[in-house]
């Protein structure tokens, strides 16, 4: 079996009058699950910052790179593996981390449902700080894929403490710390229609079940009092000289995210950290920061380059739409490649099962291009596979 035999199940099924029930490309799928979602949604899931010309921009500088194709190098099997920190994974995809997840489903699980699509494809699954279910009920549901937990620092450090060895006791197999994120970005969208899911008490299960977070509230608080503690300690502006605390903190891997310049990376290595997480958020946070893939080229040169951390792991994510993207991705040096609005929207629409096609239609796409263009091996995605076009 490979990935891209998908289709051949797609079209057997299509045989026996059973045509697809969700979209294939990322404008139907997007459109169908917005009008799926309550108006709250919308805005906080397809916006991003200012103008959104950095959003916009993530996903259409994938254009400006072609594969070339190579004949004669065909193979009926191809490998798409990827090692991250010592465990063999089938494809290169991962579930990035969203804080608001768990809303997208009516059921408001969202976050368990992320880790049973984990399950139900391979695809590890990034959880968010910013949960609707303890971060240990998902961790239930997770099946054999890792599963890491994405850090929002908090400024109380008792309360990190808490959050990471909460994580390291319910079997999550890496912390990723998101460090673009320590103040909200200008997103209009989301300010036209007065929209902030956390200051309504949404998405934070994580702290309301943690003891720490119960002794800065005290006993029995009420919807503002839990609100009004989280603004206090949300958004903490982590600097160098905190990454050595952080680092104390587990022994699991440790991930930075949100790194795109090359000395931030080498400085990151050098102080201990185990992977490095390219990317700006999608353009959720920061408008006019370019396209996060024209940094990964250069910030994969100074991991390869370091001295002693050269094997370190470097996930990307920020715009990919599609299987091409993904390809794209590989070949500029990613280890690996987190999914971010396509599975959400996915798992909107259509629940553990829509965002399953979502990610199984990502893995067909990607094998089936590296099939046709004679790319048999993940290790066959090179710079050179790659021409920049105008």
């Amino acid at each position: 079996m490979t990935f891209g035999d998908y289709q051949i199940e797609l079209y057997l099924g299509a045989l026996g009058g059973n045509l697809p029930q969700h979209p294939f490309t990322y404008a139907e799928l997007e459109a169908d699950a917005l009008a799926a979602l309550p108006p709250e949604l919308r805005t906080y899931v397809a916006g991003g910052s200012g103008t959104e010309s950095t959003q916009r921009g993530n996903a259409t500088a994938f254009d400006r790179w072609a594969l070339v194709p190579r004949m004669l190098r065909a193979s009926a099997e191809r490998d798409l593996s990827v090692e991250l920190f010592g465990t063999t994974v089938p494809s290169p995809l991962m579930m990035a981390p969203v804080g608001v997840l768990g809303l997208v489903t009516p059921d408001q699980h969202g976050d368990v449902h992320g880790a049973e699509v984990s399950a139900a494809t391979g695809v590890p699954f990034i959880g968010s700080t910013l949960m609707s279910d303890p971060l240990e009920d998902v961790a239930a549901a997770r099946g054999d894929a890792p599963l890491w937990f994405q850090l929002y620092t908090p400024k109380n450090r008792e309360l990190a403490a808490s959050l990471v060895s909460r994580a390291e006791k319910a079997g999550y197999d890496a912390i990723v710390v998101t460090l673009d994120t320590w103040v909200p970005g200008w997103r209009p969208r989301d300010l036209a229609s007065g929209n902030f899911p956390q200051l309504r008490g949404k998405a934070l299960a994580n702290y309301t079940s943690d003891p720490v977070f119960a002794e800065m509230t005290g006993p029995d608080p009420d919807l503002g009092t839990t609100v009004m503690t989280w603004v206090g300690t949300f958004g903490n502006p982590l600097s160098w000289d905190d990454l050595a605390w952080l680092r104390s903190l587990t022994d699991l891997p440790l991930v930075l995210k949100g790194i795109c310049h090359p000395d931030d990376a080498r400085r990151a290595l050098d102080e201990g950290v185990d992977g490095i997480y390219v990317s700006n958020h999608g353009g959720r946070q920061a408008n006019g920061g370019g396209a996060a893939i024209d940094w990964l080229p250069r910030v994969v040169e100074a991991v390869r380059s370091h001295p002693d951390r050269g094997e370190a792991p470097v996930v990307f994510d920020s715009g990919v739409r599609s299987g091409a993207d993904v390809v794209k991705a590989l070949a500029l040096g990613a280890s690996t490649v987190a999914i971010g609005r396509p599975y959400v929207y996915g798992l909107a629409l259509g629940g553990v099962a829509g965002a399953t096609h979502v990610l199984r239609s990502l893995q067909a796409e990607t094998d089936l291009i590296m099939a046709v263009d004679g790319y048999p091996h993940r290790a066959d995605l090179t710079p050179d596979a790659l021409v920049r076009v105008p």
